[in-house]
C-alpha cells in the first residue's frame, strides 16, 4: 500500500492545468444543449446504446426498465454529467469524477432536478488517481468519453484505468485519432471555421490512434472487442457510425480475469523510477 500510495500521490497529478483552464470558463454551459458542448449532448445518440447494448450483450441479467441495474460505472472527466445522467436513467450506479469543482458543481445541480439520479449518481472533484489512491473499489465499467485525448501521460491514465477495473470489466474510451485528416476536421474546420468546439480545445500530438491505445490497453491486460468509426455531421448536428476511424472511434475493451494477471506490486515496481508526469481528465 505504501508503495502504491507514492505512485498515485500528489507527486503525479492527474490533472494538466492547462487544460483546466481551457474549460474553466464553460463550467456552467454544460446543459447548453445549443451551446459549445452540443456536440457532446448530441454524441450521447450513439454513445449511449453502444454502451448499453455492449453490455447486455455480455449479460444475461437485466431488468425491464433499468436494464443496466446492479452496474457500477466510473465516469471519469464527467463534465457536467452529459454522459453520467442516461447512464444513471438506465438503471447504473454512477461516480462521476472531473478536477474541476466548477465542473461538478453543475453536475450536481443539474442532477438535483431528478429525485432518481440524486439516489443513482454521486459525483466528485477527483482525478482518476486520486481515486486509485484514496479507495480499492473497483468498477464494473470505466467510461473515459472524449478525455484521453486531453491527458499528459496516457500510459499513466490507462494504468490508473486497469487498477480500479474489477476483472472481466468493461472500458469505454471515444476519442479522436490521430490523422492529417483528423487535423484538418477536428481542429481546423471545427475549430477555427465552424465553431463547432472553442478554438484550443484541442491539441494534434495528443490525438492517438486506435492502433497505439489498443497497444497500450493490452500491455495493462485490457483486451480491445470492438473498434468503431464515428462521424460528426456539423450541418444536422448529429453522430453516426461509419466504417472508417480516421477521425473520431469509440472502443470497447475488456479486462483479463484474474488469471494471468500481473500482480499489482510488480506493475508498481516497473513505474517507480518513472518521471512524475500530469494527466488530464476533463472531457471534450
Amino acid at each position: 500500500m505504501l508503495t502504491l500510495k507514492r505512485l498515485f500521490s500528489t507527486s503525479h497529478p492527474s490533472v494538466d492545468l492547462k487544460e483546466m483552464k481551457k474549460f474553466q470558463h464553460l463550467a456552467h454551459k454544460w446543459w447548453d444543449e445549443e451551446g459549445e458542448y452540443s456536440a457532446l449532448h448530441s454524441m450521447n445518440d450513439i454513445r449511449v446504446p453502444f454502451i448499453r447494448d455492449t453490455l447486455l450483450n455480455m449479460s444475461s441479467n437485466y431488468h425491464l426498465g433499468n436494464p443496466l441495474s446492479g452496474v457500477k460505472i466510473l465516469d471519469v472527466g464527467c463534465g457536467g454529467g452529459l454522459l453520467s445522467e442516461p447512464l444513471g436513467r438506465l438503471g447504473a450506479s454512477v461516480t462521476g469524477i472531473d478536477p474541476l469543482e466548477d465542473n461538478i458543481r453543475t453536475a450536481d445541480q443539474h442532477k438535483s432536478f431528478d429525485p432518481v439520479l440524486a439516489k443513482r449518481i454521486q459525483y466528485k472533484s477527483s482525478s482518476l488517481e486520486e481515486i486509485v489512491e484514496e479507495s480499492m473499489e473497483t468498477f464494473d465499467v470505466i467510461v473515459a468519453s472524449e478525455v484521453v485525448e486531453h491527458v499528459a501521460d496516457l500510459e499513466m491514465f490507462i494504468k490508473c484505468c486497469s487498477r480500479v477495473l474489477k476483472p472481466e470489466g468493461s472500458l469505454f474510451i471515444t476519442t479522436i485519432n490521430k490523422t492529417q485528416l483528423s487535423y484538418v476536421l477536428g481542429i481546423v474546420v471545427a475549430e477555427k471555421i465552424m465553431g463547432i468546439v472553442p478554438e484550443g480545445t484541442h491539441e494534434w500530438e495528443k490525438f492517438v490512434s486506435p492502433e497505439e491505445l489498443e497497444r497500450l490497453l493490452e500491455s495493462n491486460g485490457l483486451s480491445v472487442k470492438t473498434v468503431n468509426g464515428m462521424l460528426y455531421n456539423p450541418l444536422s448536428g448529429s453522430w453516426s457510425w461509419m466504417e472508417s476511424t480516421s477521425v473520431n472511434y469509440a472502443m470497447h475493451a475488456v479486462k483479463s480475469g484474474l488469471q494471468g494477471q500481473s500482480s499489482p506490486p510488480d506493475v508498481l515496481s516497473e513505474m517507480e523510477s518513472e518521471q512524475p508526469s500530469a494527466t488530464a481528465g476533463t472531457t471534450m
